[in-house]
């Protein structure tokens, strides 16, 4: 009797776990989502609209060097990024895998090489921090010629960043479409994240072809990613996921 009882709590136990596991997961992928948002927003909008001056060397050299600190920050807010970035596709592709196996493998590989070409990026900021370093072997470079080769190194920060943007457009496009599938999330989201994608697209293409839009391509993609991807965040944090649904798809594909 003893032990059946104990068998019956054991199950009880296991079986509440079980709901909690992707409800867990989907309210950290949410949370995941919005300190991504916060610290890309700081590191690549605030710290990079503060310190560079576009086309003026001289006076973004200068703005850095008062501001080491913040230049800095913004290097440990992209780092924060990356690293919230490979935690966030394991969690990704675990609660969409019951969908697709191979599209939730294909949007995390996406994903994943954006963050490899993220942090290869802060390569370029560890130039400039070199370059405004004030070391003895740099004497052989003229001011001019140390203040055009920072502003160099920001500029290729940017292209990089449009790089890896084409793979974060990739990864929203099929993300979009397994979320619409899914059947335990809202098909709205997936339609979202689809148009964010877009958005993400035309950011990168735009300025390859076309570069002297780029403030236009900036306002489409900031909003389309406010349109798409913050729902997407808020509902992982507040509703999570459908857990019954999610353990049917999970089942069917078993």
């Amino acid at each position: 009797m003893q032990s059946t009882t104990a068998t019956l709590g054991n199950m009880k136990l296991t079986n509440r776990i079980a709901d909690r596991s992707p409800r867990a997961m989907a309210r950290l992928a949410g949370f995941l989502y919005l300190l991504v948002a916060i610290c890309s927003g700081f590191s690549f909008g605030y710290v990079r609209t503060t310190l560079i001056v576009p086309g003026d060397a001289t006076a973004t050299v200068s703005n850095i060097m008062a501001s080491e600190w913040l230049f800095r920050l913004g290097i440990v807010g992209d780092a924060v990024v990356f690293l919230s970035e490979i935690v966030l596709i394991a969690i990704l592709y675990a609660l969409l895998k019951p969908v697709s196996k191979t599209l939730s493998l294909a949007a995390a590989l996406a994903r994943l090489a954006m963050v490899v070409m993220q942090g290869m990026n802060l390569l370029n900021y560890c130039f400039v921090l070199l370059l405004v370093s004030g070391a003895s072997y740099l004497t052989v470079f003229e001011p001019d010629q140390l203040h055009a080769l920072v502003l160099l190194f920001l500029n290729a920060y940017e292209y990089v960043a449009l790089i890896w943007g084409t793979f974060f457009g990739l990864h929203l496009f099929v993300l979009g479409y397994l979320v619409y599938k899914s059947g335990y999330f809202p098909r709205m989201l997936g339609i979202l994240l689809v148009v964010a994608s877009f958005g993400y697209l035309i950011d990168s293409f735009g300025n390859f072809l076309l570069p002297q839009y780029d403030e236009l391509y900036a306002s489409v993609v900031v909003l389309t990613a406010i349109v798409g991807e913050l729902p997407l965040s808020f509902w992982l944090l507040i509703k999570a996921v459908n857990v019954e649904q999610w353990k049917k798809r999970a089942l069917e594909s078993a």
